[in-house]
Order: C-alpha cells, then sequence, then structure tokens
C-alpha cells in the first residue's frame, strides 16, 4: 500500500511550505494547490486520500470548492483551515460536507492527530446491501439514500451518518460526547454543540410536519430515535 496523498490547497506559502515538509516528514505524499480554480481542478482529475483546505483563498473560496466537490465526491475526507474562530463558519463547513475543522494559528501535533483520525476512517469500504428502516423511514446505506413514507430527504453526509448512529442505536439514549466520537471520530476537538446543531437540522428533515417524531431529547442526558411505530 502507497503512502497516503494528501492535497494541501493553501495561499499562504510559508504555511504551505511548512505542512509540506512536515507532512512529508510523516511520510505523505503531498502536492500544493494555491487558489480555489487550482484545487478544484486537482480535485477533479486525481484521486486524493484527504485534502487539506484553507477557506480563504483566491478565486473561489474554500467553502465554494467544498460544495462543488461534494456535488459528485462524498468519500476524500476535506479538512477545513480557517482563522475564523466563529461557531457559524465552522458549522456552514460542516454543513457542506467537511468532515472536520481546524482554526489557525494550530499546533502541527494536533493537525497530525485529526490527519490521523480521517484516514482511519472506512469513507471508502463497500457496505453489502445494508439498510436500516425505523416506522416509515428507511436508511439505504450503500446508495446513500433516505425516505420518509414516499419523500426522499436530501441530507449532508454528516447528517447522514448521525442519523445512521441514532438508527443503528435506536431506543438507546447516547450522549453528545458518544455521538461526537460515534460521528466526528476520537481526535474531534472541538465543541459538543455542534451536535444540538445537527440534530436540529435532522429534525427540520425527518420530523418536521409529522406527527410521529422519531428524534427525541433526553434532558441532562443526550438524544435518542424512538421506534414508535409498530
Amino acid at each position: 500500500m502507497g503512502k497516503p496523498k494528501i492535497l494541501i490547497v493553501e495561499d499562504e506559502r510559508k504555511l504551505s511550505r511548512v505542512l509540506e515538509v512536515e507532512l512529508s516528514y510523516e511520510n505523505y505524499n503531498t502536492e500544493i494547490a494555491d487558489s480555489g480554480k487550482d484545487a478544484l481542478q486537482r480535485m477533479e482529475e486525481q484521486e486524493w486520500d484527504l485534502v487539506l483546505l484553507d477557506i480563504m483563498l483566491p478565486e473561489l473560496s474554500g467553502l465554494e470548492v467544498l460544495r462543488r466537490v461534494r456535488r459528485t465526491d462524498d468519500c476524500t475526507p476535506i479538512i477545513l483551515l480557517t482563522a475564523r474562530d466563529e461557531v457559524h463558519d465552522k458549522v456552514s463547513g460542516l454543513d457542506l460536507g467537511a468532515n472536520d475543522y481546524i482554526t489557525k494559528p494550530f499546533q502541527i501535533e494536533e493537525l497530525l492527530a485529526r490527519i490521523r483520525a480521517n484516514l482511519r476512517k472506512p469513507t471508502n469500504e463497500k457496505v453489502k446491501n445494508l439498510s436500516l428502516h425505523i416506522g416509515d423511514l428507511k436508511i439505504d446505506i450503500e446508495a446513500h439514500e433516505v425516505t420518509r413514507g414516499d419523500k426522499n430527504i436530501d441530507l449532508t453526509p454528516r447528517e447522514f451518518d448521525l442519523l445512521v448512529c441514532l438508527v443503528k442505536n435506536k431506543n438507546i439514549v447516547l450522549t453528545r460526547e458518544q455521538l461526537i466520537e460515534h460521528v466526528w471520530g476520537f481526535d474531534y476537538f472541538g465543541d459538543t454543540n455542534v451536535v444540538d446543531v445537527y440534530i436540529r437540522y435532522l429534525r427540520q428533515k425527518i420530523d418536521k410536519g409529522h406527527e410521529t417524531t422519531y428524534i427525541q431529547t433526553i434532558r441532562g442526558v443526550g438524544y435518542s430515535i424512538k421506534d414508535t411505530v409498530a
């Protein structure tokens, strides 16, 4: 098995060079893209094991690059690099399908831990015809499709992973920390309140407008999906 290929998308030459040297030392193959358009072209032409994507880029922003890539590729792990330390920016990136984020300035050891965590996730592992059911809610894991009744529900990769985790553990109360570990990864360093944000997104898409609501809040503990429909 060859060295993992990592694309560094960063227009600050000093930082991109530091990242290139550090990652090469850790036995990763790296290339650098210094603009949004350059990054998009490289990601369309080649397969990458992981992408480090700066949000503030010339020509196309990192978020726009992410948006376009996720239209056709929901497997490649993407870690956002951002100088903005605001929850809104982080959540926007995660909602568009980023796997993780790290705020500048950061310690290289923390970034390396996040890279290792995301490379460990079986994003490209095939799942054999696995589907999950709960009442009129159906999840086709292989096709990455969710339906409730006869309605298709469009979920981001993170929302999908969170829903699968809850349904696999139906009728069991999961804490925010457990959901972070299962969905975001053991080495996730962000705030646990991101779970509350994504639960709200799921409720809007899964439960809103239905008499039966599946996603339940257990105050002071966490969240659960209740199999309330026979």
